[in-house]
C-alpha cells in the first residue's frame, strides 16, 4: 500500500482532513503469511482479548514444536481435546479444523494464489469456510494480503469513527457507509485505519466522572 498517496488523496476530504492532523501519516502493519494460517489466527482473536488469543496460538505452536506454523495436516491429525487443550471453545475447535480441511481440499489459497484473484472472489470463496465471515475476510484482506481498497463497514471501530468525524447521533447503516466510503477509493483500507484511529481518540477522552 502507499500510505502517502493515500493519506495526501484522503486529506483533501473534508471528514478526513482533521484525523489526518491529529493522527499523522498512516502506520497501518501488513504482516504477509499464508491465507490458511491468517485465518487460524483470525478465528482465534475473535471475541477475546488478544493476549489471550496470543497465548492459544503460543500454545498451539509449542505442541508442533517446529519453526513454521502448524500445517493443516498437522492440525487435522490433533485429536480435538489437544486444540481445546490450546484454550480454544469447542466452536473454534470446530472453525480451525474446518479451515485445514478445506486448506487440504484446495479451498483456501496460497498466497501466490490470492494474489491472483480480486476481493470480492477472496471473500466469496473464504466465507465457506465455518466461523468465517465477511468481515474476517476483509481483515486477511487489509492485514494479511495488503489490499488498498476494501472498507469493512460492519466493523463496529469503522462505524464509530465515522460517526464521530461526522459529528452524528448514531452511525450509519453498513449499506450507507459502503455508499459514502466510494469517495474514498482507491484508499479505503486506510481511510478504515484513520477512522479507527478517530474512534480509538475518542476513548482516550472521557469526561471525569463526579
Amino acid at each position: 500500500m502507499d500510505h502517502e498517496k493515500a493519506r495526501a488523496r484522503l486529506a483533501r476530504i473534508p471528514l478526513f482532513k482533521p484525523i489526518i492532523k491529529a493522527v499523522g501519516p498512516c502506520t497501518m502493519a501488513v504482516t504477509m503469511r499464508e491465507p490458511y494460517e491468517a485465518l487460524v489466527r483470525a478465528i482465534a482473536h475473535q471475541q477475546v482479548h488478544g493476549r489471550a488469543a496470543e497465548a492459544m496460538l503460543g500454545r498451539l505452536l509449542a505442541l508442533h514444536a517446529a519453526p513454521e506454523f502448524p500445517p493443516a495436516g498437522f492440525i487435522l491429525d490433533l485429536p480435538p481435546e489437544a486444540l481445546r487443550g490450546c484454550g480454544f471453545s469447542g466452536s473454534k475447535v470446530a472453525a480451525i479444523r474446518d479451515i485445514a480441511e478445506k486448506s487440504m481440499a484446495g479451498l483456501v489459497p496460497s498466497l501466490a494464489e490470492a494474489a491472483g484473484l480480486d476481493d470480492e472472489s477472496l471473500i466469496a470463496r473464504l466465507v465457506a469456510i465455518r466461523g468465517v465471515g465477511r468481515w474476517t475476510v476483509e481483515m486477511v484482506l487489509i492485514f494479511t494480503l495488503g489490499r488498498p481498497d476494501v472498507l469493512p463497514v460492519d466493523d463496529f471501530g469503522v462505524r464509530e469513527g465515522y460517526r464521530l468525524a461526522a459529528g452524528l447521533a448514531e452511525q450509519p447503516r453498513p449499506r450507507a457507509l459502503a455508499e459514502i466510503g466510494q469517495e474514498w477509493a482507491p484508499y479505503r483500507s486506510i481511510a478504515a485505519w484513520y477512522l479507527w484511529r478517530r474512534a480509538d481518540m475518542a476513548k482516550k477522552i472521557q469526561p471525569l466522572a463526579i
